[in-house]
């Protein structure tokens, strides 16, 4: 994790799925804990999302809500993206073409 302005970026590396969906979490959790006004997670190294993964960054979007934090996801591998349109996850992550389109976005 580093530190960008009032961004926490975070990279996400292999497969977000069922196996590693507590690890995940955890880590997310430690992210949003030490943000100071938004994380941005790095998703350009995931290989492998399944609806577990997903739940997972649902379930932090809701975390990083109740923590007055704003939670991006940025460098989304086409796959990906095709689930979060899919199922309209979409709507309620924020996503953007880059770590840096996230960082200006929401440092203004």
């Amino acid at each position: 994790m580093t530190v960008s302005g009032p961004c926490l970026v975070a990279r996400v590396r292999g497969d977000m799925d069922y196996v590693s969906q507590l690890e995940l979490r955890g880590r997310l959790r430690q992210a949003i804990d030490r943000a100071e006004r938004a994380v941005v997670l790095d998703l350009a190294d995931v290989s492998f999302c399944d609806s577990a993964g997903l739940n997972v960054l649902l379930g932090a979007r809701r975390e990083a809500e109740r923590a007055a934090v704003v939670l991006a996801l940025a460098c989304v591998p086409h796959k990906l993206q095709r689930v979060l349109e899919m199922t309209g996850a979409d709507q309620f992550l924020r996503v953007f073409a880059t770590v840096a389109d996230a960082e200006a976005a929401l440092s203004s």
